[in-house]
């Protein structure tokens, strides 16, 4: 039993902290109570001995007793409410035990001084007396071991001495009887305390536990909201903060600003330098978006798409917006390069374009639509002007599915000459007159058509037009070019049906010219190459138009099987200047080189016409020789100038 008990005191002495906070905390409850047990049991015995013993142990002693137990039980008791640190804990439990174990040796002194007089009852009460203030103590110190230890061994050894020499033989066996219960009690303390200990243990393994499972959860939602490429907060995060910032802004009534960012020209870089460098880039970009306003929230959207959300006026957001635009034009070394994108970006404000999230990233991306559509690198609010536009493309794109459309479509034709002003092909070029609509430019209604998905039934319908006019005109010796769209070159299914509607039109292919953009080509290089050469494998001509306004063009020449360049019309406003002169001589001197066809776009009067003839210009298409022109207008424009052949009637009826 010692063994074990000094074992058990081996423990406590090398308990943990929060062990002690745990007894202080349990302590509060029980302490004042066995002061006020204490109190009352010393009062009582000093009444029934009044009449028998000296004042000095019936009123002076009890009294300086009592009031450093009420001391004792308001310290306590003020204690109660306080946090205490675990250090602070351990200095209040030892203290506890030395003062428990003073009281307790003033207490049994006190008591047994008392034994001696009084008759019977009296001396019989200073036993219960001491019996019962151990009992109590035990219960009421069942939290702190070692002061319950301490006052029993230092009341209950005495009080077995003191009745063994007394005599008494009742009052012997009331004391053995209270140490055989005493000794029972403490074993069970004992055995209560360990199980407190275990438990707290318990405890605070569980806590741990928990707090790694926490730690594990919180790390595994940081890696389920971060884009692993950029290190920015993923798709699914930054619809969730939108929903929650709405709500704020609501109840604040603050502006909040949603933002859209778009990398131009990534894809051609990616598909250039391969993906390692392409995911680079975009870590990269990531960095950047980050440590410019590290108080805006950006995400990575996907691919090359951003987004962001700031708590910011109008007049901030389009500061905000051009700032992302320029940081991210600025040029990034890599693997040895000096690389260079462009980006755009749309934005929404809330409440004034939206008041939900799926409309306020609808009316943004709008918003990035347009300024991908103007110049490079733009950051554009959407506005009332747009509003009115989206109106206005929804009509559009109503009268798209009109089951009249291919009877209000047209095709005008606009002659390509060489230098002696001779016919060499003809461009088909759309037109749409619509009854509801009036009137409609290619500029509005094809982007619509590629937007709202409508373009391969489009193409297809102007593309057999086109062929059906032009099946006349074989004969004649001249070609005819038609553009297609980045989505028709990059739709496999649209490139076979187009190859399907040239073999059964008619007309050779090697007599098909298809006009496609840069653009067209950097929205997927791989499938538009593909389409490419499915289409040189029937016989069409491939040309690249409007030749010199994109950033990657002399990298795609050498790359996919060209038949042709057209200079886009923009260059031609800078002939009277000498550097827009040898832009357009370079141009020419290039397409000598690797054997390309060159055609001039734009040329509008005679003044131009010569300056390009003298720069090495061949072929040229604009307003100098003729406008874009109906079939019928077209057929007596070509015999005017020398192009003639046999049109048979049935087959001009079927055109």
């Amino acid at each position: 039993m010692s063994a074990s008990v000094l074992r058990f005191f081996r423990r406590l002495r090398c308990s943990q902290p929060e062990i002690a906070v745990a007894q202080v905390r349990e302590l509060r409850p029980q302490i004042p109570l066995l002061y006020v047990l204490l109190t009352v049991n010393a009062t009582a015995v000093a009444y029934t001995h009044y009449l028998y013993a000296p004042i000095l142990l019936t009123v002076l002693v009890p009294a300086v007793l009592v009031v450093m137990s009420i001391a004792r039980l308001v310290v306590w008791l003020r204690s109660r409410d306080t946090d205490v640190s675990p250090q602070e804990a351990m200095a209040q439990l030892n203290k506890t035990v030395v003062l428990a174990g003073v009281l307790a040796a003033l207490y049994v002194t006190w008591a047994l001084c008392l034994g001696s007089y009084g008759g019977p009852y009296e001396q019989g009460h200073v036993a219960l007396f001491i019996a019962a203030t151990v009992i109590g103590c035990i219960f009421c110190l069942m939290h702190l071991p070692q002061a319950a230890f301490v006052v029993t061994g230092i009341v209950s050894v005495p009080y077995l001495i003191y009745y063994a020499f007394f005599g008494n033989s009742v009052f012997i066996a009331i004391a053995l009887n209270i140490a055989l219960v005493t000794l029972v009690m403490i074993r069970v303390l004992q055995n209560g305390f360990q199980t407190f200990s275990e438990a707290l243990r318990s405890q605070k393994a569980l806590a741990i536990k928990k707090a790694e499972a926490d730690a594990l959860g919180a790390e595994n939602l940081r890696l389920a909201h971060t884009d692993p490429l950029t290190s920015l907060s993923n798709r699914r995060y930054f619809f969730a903060r939108l929903d929650e910032q709405i709500e704020l802004s609501k109840a604040s009534g603050s502006v909040l600003i949603l933002g859209l960012l778009d990398l131009d020209r990534f894809k051609a870089i990616n598909d250039t330098y391969g993906h390692v460098v392409g995911d680079r880039l975009l870590a990269e970009v990531g960095g950047r978006l980050a440590a410019k306003a590290p108080n805006v929230l950006v995400s990575r959207l996907g691919g090359d798409e951003f987004g962001f959300i700031a708590e910011i006026g109008e007049d901030g957001a389009a500061s905000l917006g051009q700032d992302y635009c320029d940081l991210l034009s600025e040029p990034y070394p890599l693997e040895g390069l000096s690389l260079r994108i462009g980006c755009s970006c749309g934005m929404a404000a809330y409440p004034a374009s939206a008041r939900s999230a799926h409309d306020l990233f609808d009316r943004a991306d709008y918003a990035l639509y347009v300024a991908k559509e103007g110049r490079q690198s733009r950051a554009l609010l959407y506005s009332t002007d747009h509003e009115k536009r989206i109106a206005r493309d929804a009509a559009v794109e109503t009268e798209l599915r009109s089951p009249l459309l291919d009877e209000q479509l047209q095709i005008h034709f606009q002659p390509i000459v060489d230098a002696t002003g001779r016919p060499v092909a003809v461009e088909a070029l759309a037109r749409w007159h619509s009854p509801l609509l009036g009137p409609m430019s290619p500029m509005l209604f094809i982007p619509i058509a590629e937007r709202t998905g409508h373009i391969h039934d489009l193409t297809m319908k102007l593309l057999g037009k086109a062929l059906g006019h032009f099946r006349t005109m074989v004969s004649s010796g001249i070609s005819m070019a038609f553009n297609l769209s980045a989505n028709d070159l990059t739709s496999p299914a649209t490139v076979l049906a187009i190859i399907a509607m040239i073999s059964k039109s008619g007309v050779p292919a090697d007599r098909v010219i298809l006009e496609i953009t840069e653009t067209a080509v950097m929205r997927d290089f791989e499938l538009a190459q593909n389409s490419i050469t499915l289409l040189r494998q029937i016989g069409v001509k491939i040309a690249l138009d409007d030749f010199g306004t994109g950033q990657s063009s002399l990298g795609y020449l050498h790359r996919l099987r060209i038949d042709k360049v057209k200079i886009d019309r923009s260059f031609i406003g800078g002939l009277q200047e000498p550097w827009g002169r040898k832009i357009i001589a370079s141009i020419i001197a290039l397409c000598e080189t690797l054997d390309l066809g060159c055609v001039v776009e734009g040329v509008e009067d005679e003044q131009q016409l010569q300056a390009l003839q003298d720069l090495g210009c061949h072929y040229f298409q604009g307003y100098r020789f003729a406008m874009p022109m109906p079939f019928e207008q077209l057929v007596g424009w070509l015999s005017e100038n020398g192009i003639d052949w046999q049109q048979p009637a049935s087959k001009a009826h079927r055109a």
